[in-house]
């Protein structure tokens, strides 16, 4: 049986591409790896954010919506991005960091049995970098070196993502029988699962809490990605998902990688995406991020396209 081997990406809704652009790179110090379009509505950007080549496992996504307004907190929802630092230490810089340039964040806690530091985008979006204590990362994550952030302080990946339901058995269940997540801790209130026994780089943690659902806007989270390694793999997961009852929308080729989504019973979306063939497909390591790529079917629509997006840089 295939395995899921951690967070593949994760996507989210900004209103403004802009300040989108300048706060992962310019703050946070990520790579922008592709800048390109939303597939099906062109006239808005996608933007990924990650390592050196967006690995799967790093990349942070941006849908950008114009017209969104601001998220109304609640439940069955994606509520807080982890990624991952290689320290105490980091954390420690990363506080020092936030606090001279004005970013919302709190005090050092503890998160899961781990070291975090919590803080928001400038849009709200709840993110929280993680100790990752020199606990293992996959093999193919490859650090930017061009980054602007110190390299003993750099952000490895995607860590602990938390998701906030009103039926966590449910989303026990999706996790562990559907996905073959193991639970690694439960109350009442509260669940960690990981699909790599021991490693934040696949971690999620479930939280139980009753009341109204998330109105989602400018920096509430889209869906959560989880990886696979090719289409074989793929089919798998589609069959399974569509036995278990759930609606499949069946593969879909992104160019960068193929995928499947569907929504489990809270209404959390997840996509099942592969490995390959990644955002090196159509530009050099050295060219990722720089201009517009688009996938083959949008490229004889590139100068109309390209006319209705706003410049980032």
């Amino acid at each position: 049986m295939p395995t899921i081997n951690g967070h593949h990406h994760i996507s989210m809704l900004t209103k403004n591409a802009q300040l989108n652009n300048r706060f992962y790179q310019d703050v946070l110090g990520l790579r922008r790896v592709k800048k390109t379009v939303n597939q099906d509505n062109p006239a808005m950007y996608h933007l990924f954010y990650g390592d050196l080549t967006g690995s799967p496992g790093t990349e942070l996504s941006f849908f950008e919506i114009p017209l969104a307004g601001s998220t109304v907190r609640g439940t069955n929802a994606i509520t807080r991005i982890g990624m991952l630092v290689p320290s105490l230490e980091s954390l420690t810089y990363w506080k020092n960091r936030f606090v001279s340039l004005g970013i919302k964040h709190e005090e050092l806690t503890r998160y899961g049995g781990r070291e975090a530091l919590f803080f928001e985008d400038p849009e709200g979006l709840r993110m929280m970098l993680i100790n990752n204590n020199g606990e293992t990362v996959p093999e193919h994550w490859s650090a930017w070196e061009d980054s602007i952030i110190d390299p003993q302080h750099r952000i490895l990946g995607m860590g602990t993502v938390e998701i906030t339901v009103r039926n966590l058995q449910s989303m026990a269940n999706t996790l562990m029988d559907l996905f073959g997540y193991s639970e690694a801790g439960r109350t009442d209130e509260e669940a960690i699962y990981q699909s790599v026994a021991g490693q934040a780089y696949g971690e999620i943690i479930v939280k139980y809490e009753d009341g109204p659902g998330e109105k989602p806007g400018k920096g509430s989270v889209h869906h959560l990605a989880i990886r696979v390694k090719n289409v074989d793999e793929l089919r798998f997961w589609d069959q399974v998902v569509k036995e278990r009852g759930f609606h499949s929308t069946g593969i879909v080729d992104r160019y960068y990688f193929q995928s499947l989504y569907f929504r489990e019973t809270n209404g959390i979306l997840f996509e099942i995406a592969t490995d390959g063939p990644g955002f090196t497909v159509d530009a050099t390591i050295e060219e990722l991020g720089k201009g517009l790529d688009l996938p083959p079917f949008l490229e004889d629509r590139r100068a109309e396209i390209e006319a209705r997006l706003v410049p980032l840089d």
